[in-house]
């Protein structure tokens, strides 16, 4: 039974991350740390083999390098904040702790930018569009920034700005739209419930500990 802590567990996120672990077979919520619920994370880190790391970008780097240097495995969902200062205190945490990050944990998501690096080496030029809920804080969105570093990989133009759509009604949405000579080729993805995100982060749950790198970027590694 691995045992699992949630930071941000008062977010949406956080408690959809926290009902998911309570039904996923083979893993323990013990605990869920958040100011609104008035627990610190070194409340719940004490009993915890694995972190899910869903609070703010304000608070996100904090947390994740006091797990890593706990001993705690952290899988960060959070977004926002700078992915190499994580990848320093990750790579020099001395308690042999694993750090895994996804800007997105929806499976569609994953192919999304999987098909959009391919899409590149042929059809180079593109623009990307991401569409969210009015309460999240970073814009452009992780999961377009990581599309991007993707693309650009690949030897794809991203068109700048990103388009960032920040509206009611909205979950996590993206479209990378491809031109061509006569042509454009549009890849979109939409998550319509936050329960979208769950097997992903299970998955990456009951996988962190096992990886050989102490820092690992992108769900399509587990896959």
């Amino acid at each position: 039974m691995t045992r699992v802590a949630v930071a941000g567990a008062a977010g949406r996120m956080g408690a959809t991350t926290c009902d998911a672990v309570e039904q996923a077979v083979g893993l323990e919520l013990v605990g869920g740390a958040d100011p609104a619920l008035g627990v610190e994370l070194a409340d719940v880190i004490e009993d915890a083999e694995v972190l899910v790391e869903f609070s703010t970008p304000d608070t996100a780097l904090d947390n994740a390098r006091t797990c890593l240097e706990a001993g705690v495995h952290v899988v960060v969902g959070a977004t926002g904040f700078d992915l190499d200062a994580l990848r320093q205190a990750a790579e020099t945490a001395g308690a042999g702790a694993n750090c895994f990050v996804a800007p997105n944990f929806a499976i569609g998501a994953v192919l999304l930018m999987t098909l959009s690096e391919q899409v590149a080496r042929h059809m180079p030029e593109c623009e990307i569009v991401e569409l969210h809920h009015p309460d999240k804080l970073d814009a452009p969105s992780g999961t377009a920034r990581r599309t991007a570093e993707l693309i650009d990989r690949a030897g794809g133009n991203v068109h700048q700005p990103i388009h960032s759509v920040r509206l009611p009604g909205l979950v996590a949405h993206q479209e990378v739209i491809f031109g061509g000579e006569g042509q454009t080729l549009s890849i979109r993805h939409d998550s319509i419930d936050r329960s979208s995100f769950m097997p992903g982060v299970v998955l990456a749950v009951r996988r962190v500990g096992e990886l050989d790198d102490r820092f690992t970027v992108g769900l399509e590694n587990l896959l």
